[in-house]
């Protein structure tokens, strides 16, 4: 066997059959051929059947009593509990099954190994951590979910539907392309399930869905002489798709119909009886019944009164800490080895750091050395975290006399690694921990404490650095930060604070600064000397407030943390473009992030799915399991099915991050806990996925050419069809992946191999459904770039302006993988300017080909239109890519569909990270306005100023749309600092956003500022056209 090969890895991907040995209970060893196709449950039958001629077959019984265990890829033992499996999707590590009689519930067992397989977590992790918190926790939101799901069991249908097929609206009701009232009316086909038949009812486009469905039963009736029935009875389904039209909303604004409407088609809807819906209902309902019978609902006991306890703020001592030994150090030798400790509060360090002795190299360094800080035990605020960081130091080296000049060290930093001072029961810990730390950027030059980082240990134990501390027994008993109901109203009889006039003017010079980073003192005691004049007129710069107050001091925190005493008791709530920004890690106490949750509570479904990418992100910003956040995003998930597949797949791909696996994988087996009839859904895109992965890494290996008719040969295998059929899209749950078309499979040609998927659904009309499957690239960076470019569209519509964006699906499903939609009917504008012209040098410059294009695609009356989209959606993107800084824009990565909208992909770069040649930034505008672009936007015509004139008006008025919510970009950017995105790590990244949005200035410098963007962008098209040539020669050139 070759080195580094071992087990059956390769034998799984081959067809046909394989010999395995099974090892029977009884003592009988069987050895037979198998198909890799075949599930577990026929394995078994064909067992029994071979048994039946062996000895002391009578001695096995029922074939359910029993269970197949093997060795899995990861050198576990695993129960194959879910026996409708394959065993090539098994992927034993050698082909030996062995039965086990079974033991235990087998419902639980069989819903454990579902999730375990589900989430890419085993169960059985979380309990061999032996953590209380991490039990407890488990405990509590395994009840909690499990009466979420009880509860919306027992909703009326229509409740109910609002739960599993929530109405997907656009932002607001007009229909497109409506100037005036007179909208002009929908030919909408309607037929009754069940039935073949169908009619085409003529319906106001702003008329209730109730008003459509009445019209199709008295239709119906007026046909077949039929009783006529209620409109309430009855919900309207989009044909071959689980998406429902429903509510008090008008027609036009339910997206499906929108679409239509905007396209041109007529929309085909299904009229469904509640019957149907009920039926439904009751199956998801026995799947719950059936897991939730096997257990108790009853709430875990109450936890024991704390007995002997002392108030933490009864004890003016230092508090310190004992630095006692390191372990797996790898440092160099001839250096020295140092640890540095700090104390913070979210961003803001408590007290002066304190630096170790040194000591020498080696695997297990000692220190024993007692570390104190210059802080009190009684001013510690309760989210107090204790920040280490482990590095080298070159050794002095002696210097002759008289050289005056100090020798400078150089650190080397090692590892990191952060610690509540608290634990989740607000105890003050004591005792020894080791503290296992994750690696240090080699490179980096910053700070060497990581406050914003994890405060979990690294789970990979064996291989990390570690650090023995020990918090020492201040007192003989627990010492507990006091709970805030029992704090004194310290501020109830403080005198009113009545500012001067003076005062007020700098006040609001303050509070106007939206760019601020840091205060001057003198600023931040006027603005904690008039906190309550802040409450009561700039009550959403709640968040300036918090910056400014001393953490470390008793009073302070008094004041601000306590739910029950002054300040955010009485603090009015805040809209959530305000409230999202208190989530980020400078943030940490509990009462504002209670106050937070508060806030968004007020937040629509539409508007938390919108925002949800950053809601898991900041997940990572919390120092405990059980928090506020978590609660609130699986409260939301169990009450809207499309919440819970998104938040499922935010998690999901993020589970195999060592820093947030742990978190990551409690909330996914709640999630699941919480929607039995979930899982069987999510698994089914889960093992598509896990399909696709394989293609791709064949398709990649390289081993041999792999061509576009091998890759269709593959899907063909009986695996490969069943696994990548009938699915919902994990892109959009409501559209129904049904048959793969194999003949029209590819991969594309560009690095990573992407996979090119199309299916057909008979039951819906229009074209075939395309998504591309990546494995390679993080799609991260696309995903927030393209949640941006969603939000730019919805506030322009809410505004009256429809600037036709392709905010098209993209979802990261694991690492470095994900899947994107395919936008049909469009070429990239590289293809139709080669298509157009004879060579690559050329091509960049043939202004003609796009406008040619354009007509060949929309012959006659037709034309005016697609010019139009043209205009509307280049506006759109010049704006949204200025705004972004979107980078490495070429020909290739913009595109335009045949009725003329324009769309930008492939968003690598951005917030002004511009690629760069030999040092030279390549790209040299704002964004890209090219001449041919301005050819069609003004007709073909050079003299067509008016067109263009409108087109400037359009960009502007988007921009300034943008200006005005400004803040909410501003603060979801700094949201997702914690996805650890290459080009979004710190506040400077988010900078060049507040300065394309022009925060802090008036509208009129916005404009302005603009403007000379504009008008830069036009002048310097012909540096774009070089690079579009010499991009275009590059690729012509590969080999």
């Amino acid at each position: 066997m070759p080195p580094g090969k071992y087990g059956m890895q390769e034998e799984w991907e081959k067809e046909g059959e394989v010999v395995m040995d099974f090892l029977l209970p009884t003592g009988i060893f069987l050895k037979f051929p198998v198909s890799r196709n075949d599930t577990i449950k026929n394995i078994k039958k064909m067992v029994w059947k071979n048994a039946r001629s062996e000895a002391l077959f009578s001695g096995l019984g029922d074939p359910d009593a029993y269970v197949f265990t093997c060795i899995n890829q990861t050198a576990e033992r695993e129960e194959l509990e879910e026996e409708s499996r394959r065993v090539s999707d098994v992927r034993p590590f050698m082909c030996v099954l062995r039965l086990v009689a079974r033991e235990g519930d087998r419902v639980e067992k069989l819903t454990n190994a579902q999730i375990s397989l589900l989430i890419g977590k085993g169960l059985h992790e979380f309990e061999a951590q032996k953590n209380h918190e991490v039990n407890e926790f488990r405990t509590k939101m395994r009840t909690f979910c499990e009466e979420k799901a009880q509860e919306r069991q027992s909703l009326p249908w229509h409740q109910w539907m609002e739960y599993s097929f929530p109405c997907d609206l656009e932002p607001c009701c007009s229909p497109p392309g409506s100037k005036t009232k007179n909208t002009k009316k929908i030919f909408v086909n309607v037929k009754f399930e069940a039935s073949d038949e169908s009619f085409m009812l003529q319906q106001d486009p702003q008329d209730l869905p109730m008003a459509l469905m009445r019209s199709a039963l008295k239709k119906k009736a007026t046909v077949f002489r039929s009783v006529r029935q209620e409109p309430e009875d009855y919900t309207l389904q989009v044909n071959g798709r689980w998406e429902f039209i429903y509510g008090r909303h008008p027609l036009c604004q339910f997206k499906y119909i929108f679409s239509c409407l905007r396209n041109c088609q007529n929309p085909h809807l299904t009229m469904v009886h509640h019957s149907t819906i009920s039926k439904y209902q009751e199956e998801q309902g026995r799947m719950c019944s059936q897991v939730y019978k096997t257990r108790s609902l009853s709430r875990p006991p109450p936890l024991p009164l704390k007995k002997n306890t002392s108030s933490l703020w009864s004890i003016n001592e230092p508090f310190y800490i004992h630095l006692l030994q390191g372990s797996r150090v790898n440092a160099d030798e001839g250096m020295k080895l140092v640890v540095q400790a700090g104390l913070f509060h979210g961003s803001e360090l408590l007290c002066k750091v304190v630096t170790s002795s040194e000591v020498t190299v080696c695997s297990e360094p000692l220190w024993d050395q007692r570390l104190e800080f210059d802080i009190n035990v009684a001013d510690l605020p309760r989210m107090s975290r204790l920040c280490f960081a482990l590095y080298a130091v070159i050794e002095k080296t002696k210097k002759p006399r008289g050289t005056k000049k100090k020798n400078k060290r150089a650190d080397c930093p090692i590892a990191w690694v952060n610690t509540m001072v608290f634990d989740y029961k607000d105890q003050l810990k004591t005792g020894e921990f080791l503290l296992s730390t994750w690696p240090s950027v080699p490179d980096d030059k910053s700070d060497l404490l990581n406050p914003m980082g994890t405060v979990e240990k690294n789970p990979n134990v064996d291989s990390a650095a570690g650090l023995l501390i020990r918090y020492p027994n201040i007192r003989p008993h627990p010492l507990y930060y006091p709970p805030l109901e029992k704090i004194a109203d310290v501020e109830r009889n403080v005198d009113p604070v009545f500012p001067t006039k003076e005062e007020n003017v700098r006040l609001k010079e303050i509070m106007d600064n939206k760019n601020y980073t840091e205060f001057f003192e003198d600023e931040k005691e006027l603005l904690w000397k008039l906190r309550a004049e802040v409450r009561d007129r700039f009550p959403e710069s709640l968040s300036k407030l918090l910056l400014i107050t001393k953490w470390n001091k008793r009073e302070d925190v008094v004041q601000v943390s306590t739910k029950s005493v002054y300040l955010l008791k009485k603090w009015p709530d805040l809209p959530a473009i305000h409230a999202l920004e208190l989530l980020d890690y400078s943030f940490p106490d509990p009462a504002v992030r209670s106050f937070t949750i508060r806030c968004l509570r007020k937040l629509s479904d539409g508007e938390l799915l919108q925002y949800l990418i950053q809601l898991v992100q900041v997940l990572k910003y919390e120092s405990y399991l059980d928090c506020d956040l978590t609660t609130f995003l699986l409260e939301r998930a169990l009450s809207n099915k499309r919440i819970g597949h998104f938040l499922f797949w935010h998690l999901r791909s993020e589970i195999h991050v060592a820093s947030v696996g742990l978190r990551f994988g409690l909330i996914l087996e709640a999630y699941c806990r919480g929607n039995i009839h979930h899982i069987k859904l999510l698994t089914k895109q889960n093992e598509a996925l896990g399909k696709m992965k394989a293609l791709s890494d064949i398709v990649k290996s390289g081993s041999q050419k792999m061509t576009a008719e091998d890759l269709k040969l593959c899907i063909r295998q009986e695996s490969y069809l069943e696994a990548l059929s009938d699915l919902l899209s994990p892109l959009n749950p409501s559209v129904v992946l049904a048959e793969i078309c194999a003949d029209k499979c590819r991969f594309m040609d560009s690095k990573m191999k992407p996979l090119w998927l199309m299916y057909r659904n008979p039951l819906a009309q229009g074209d075939m459904v395309g998504i591309i499957f990546k494995n390679g690239d993080d799609l991260r960076q696309d995903m927030l770039t393209l949640q941006m470019i969603q939000l730019m569209e919805n506030l322009w519509k809410k505004e009256g302006l429809d600037l036709r964006m392709i905010p098209y699906g993209c979802l990261s499903t694991g690492n470095k993988m994900g899947l994107i939609e395919v936008v049909k009917n469009s070429d990239t504008i590289a293809n139709i300017q080669r298509n157009n012209s004879n060579s690559a040098a050329t091509a960049a410059f043939n202004k003609d080909a796009l406008l040619n294009w354009l007509k060949s695609k929309n012959p006659e009356d037709k034309l005016d239109q697609a010019i139009e989209e043209f205009t509307l959606s280049c506006a759109g993107y010049c704006v949204a890519t200025y705004v972004l800084g979107i980078g490495d824009r070429h020909n290739d990565n913009i595109m335009i569909r045949e009725t003329g909208q324009l769309f930008h992909i492939d968003f690598g770069h951005f917030l002004g990270n511009f690629k760069r040649k030999l040092g030279i930034n390549r790209e040299r505008v704002p964004f890209i306005l090219t001449y041919d672009f301005v050819h069609v936007i003004q007709q073909g015509r050079t003299n067509n100023s008016e067109k263009f004139e409108r087109f400037r008006e359009y960009c502007e008025r988007a921009y300034k749309i943008l200006c005005r919510n400004g803040t909410l970009f501003v603060n979801l950017f700094a949201m997702m600092k914690a996805a650890g995105l290459p080009e979004l790590t710190s506040f400077k990244d988010i900078q060049y956003l507040k300065d394309s949005l022009a925060l802090g200035k008036s509208d009129e410098e916005a404009l302005k500022n603009f403007k000379v963007k504009f008008n830069e962008a036009l002048r310097e098209s012909w540096k774009t056209k070089v690079n579009w040539m010499m991009h275009s020669l590059a690729k012509d050139n590969r080999p």
